[in-house]
């Protein structure tokens, strides 16, 4: 299972890091998405990491503002998200893959998301 944590609150223009921690262990195999939801919304992608090396991807809405990075001591991933809009505002998923994809039904063990609000 995986965990979304750390959302908020916050102003345009402001940062948060969002943190994906695993309750199981993650093999080199996998990969971890973020994705993000706004109210009658469909789930959209927003960045996904393998774990076993730097490639990362984004969405081309979130390319150079966001972040995604793992921790494997920690068994986290973190997602920091800088430059925040307006229209970032949503709830935000973290789930796993056997490959990436940015299509959330290819990904499982989804937790519960963090809200994240972004005021202009």
């Amino acid at each position: 299972q995986l965990q979304a944590s750390g959302g908020g609150s916050v102003q345009s223009g402001d940062s948060l890091r969002l943190s994906c921690a695993a309750s199981g262990r993650l093999f080199s195999s996998h990969v971890v998405g973020w994705f993000r939801q706004a109210p009658g919304k469909e789930r959209e992608f927003v960045a996904a990491a393998r774990w076993n090396s730097a490639r990362t991807y984004y969405a081309d809405s979130v390319k150079g503002r966001f972040t995604i990075s793992r921790d494997s001591a920690k068994n986290t991933v973190y997602l920091q998200m800088n430059s925040l809009k307006p229209e970032d505002s949503a709830i935000y998923y973290c789930a796993m893959s056997n490959a990436y994809d940015t299509d959330y039904r290819s990904y499982r063990n989804w937790g519960q998301g963090t809200l994240v609000t972004v005021s202009s």
